[in-house]
């Protein structure tokens, strides 16, 4: 009977073993929500909007870290929100190809197909493509010229995402910015790619706007605007090992165009190489700013420039198809900012341009190691500067401030 009883017990640990390991089996393979499977319905070749939207609040609502899967294949998608705050760490893991209405289909944000918002320990990852389908958008777009112009659809905002990451992913042709990040705080991009020709109307690459803690890294753009912008109230963002081209280049700013502006300081730009781009590095400000702020403690070095239109650039007459009076100063201070080690060649006989606010000298900006050479046949590669006294370091003369305008 002692042997029997002892042989039950076993029996039944077992039994409660195997049920304990499929439940556990059954809790791993719920953190998973897969758009594909027969809960959802998605399809390759079809609209996965409310597949999508399902398997979302669905794993939001999970109080285990979750992944929303998109598998290989092709996927229509009208619109997303993938929005916050949820009960635990969540990923969206794509690893096919997602792609936006091409004429711009009514939504229920017409600036806005795809938006992450209110999220906190978010990743998103995989190897796959948000593409835009941008093309018919681009010959129709005049937003660069025609501040009253209609919206157009951003391929993916941001907004008020924290202590997450993306990662892999590609952004593709996008009507408008690719990437809109806004009061995001600790928010990093790793291995991100963006894409788009370099006759694209307006597709700024990755922008940021009244964020702290912005971290780019290891990532490539190529657009038909700046590669990364940098609009107000950013604050200790930092972008290395970056590739930018073709594009406009990285550019803080504008800055000086709206009431009500946020500072900017803590930018930290180094380790980045710029190809064919029609600018480098610059800071540019409108003239006649409706409000006073600033922009301090910014930082380029180790760059390097491969033939581009003005790699040093600070602009405070930035004045795109003359839509303000150039005659009124820009109100932005800059001061504290630094270029190092900058190398390679400009497509532009100005190879540096620092033209300072005449009612508002820049404060503090230094010039150390920069070599750069002139590519093409217009002369002698120079420099022109005014309304600032630079620190000046292991700077030829032509390129060390000596033409004053």
């Amino acid at each position: 009977m002692g042997l029997k009883l002892v042989i039950n017990m076993l029996l039944i640990l077992m039994v409660l073993s195997s049920t304990s390991a499929g439940r556990s089996r059954e809790l791993l393979a719920g953190a998973a929500f897969d758009v594909t499977t027969a809960k959802y319905g998605a399809k390759p070749n079809s609209d996965i909007t409310q597949a999508l939207a399902n398997a979302w609040k669905d794993a939001c609502a999970s109080t285990s870290a979750s992944r929303v899967i998109i598998p290989k294949g092709t996927y229509k998608l009208k619109e997303a929100s993938f929005k916050g705050p949820c009960k635990a760490p969540i990923e969206v893991q794509v690893q096919g190809t997602l792609q936006a209405p091409p004429d711009g289909a009514q939504l229920s944000k017409p600036d806005t197909w795809i938006e992450f918002s209110y999220l906190d320990r978010f990743t998103l990852s995989g190897s796959g493509t948000f593409d835009g389908q941008g093309q018919k958008a681009w010959k129709e777009n005049d937003c660069h010229k025609n501040p009253k112009c209609s919206s157009i659809t951003v391929n993916m905002r941001f907004h008020s995402v924290k202590n997450s990451l993306v990662r892999d992913v590609t952004s593709l042709n996008s009507k408008n910015f690719h990437v809109n990040v806004l009061s995001c705080e600790r928010l990093t991009f790793q291995h991100f790619t963006v894409a788009a020709p370099g006759d694209s109307v307006n597709t700024d690459g990755i922008h940021i706007g009244r964020s702290t803690g912005v971290n780019i890294t290891d990532s490539k753009i190529g657009t038909g605007d700046d590669c990364i912008s940098i609009g107000d109230g950013t604050k200790q963002l930092t972008i290395t090992k970056v590739t930018c081209g073709p594009g406009h280049g990285i550019s803080i700013g504008s800055l000086g165009r709206y009431p009500k502006e946020e500072p900017v300081s803590g930018i930290h730009i180094r380790n980045c190489t710029l190809s064919n781009t029609s600018n480098g590095v610059r800071i540019k400000t409108w003239p006649n700013s409706p409000a006073a702020s600033t922009a301090s403690d910014i930082h380029f070095e180790d760059i390097i420039m491969n033939n581009v239109g003005n790699p040093i650039l600070i602009d405070q007459e930035y004045c795109p198809w003359n839509q303000c009076n150039k005659q009124a100063s820009s109100k932005i201070k800059i001061s504290n900012v630094s270029f190092k080690n900058i190398r390679g060649t400009s497509s532009t006989p100005v190879a540096v341009k620092i033209a300072c606010a005449k009612g508002l000298p820049c404060d503090k900006v230094e010039m150390t190691d920069i070599n750069l050479k002139y590519s093409g046949k217009q002369g002698s590669i120079t420099s022109q500067c005014s309304n600032v006294r630079p620190t000046i370091t292991r700077v030829a003369n032509t390129l060390a401030c000596a033409t004053k305008s």
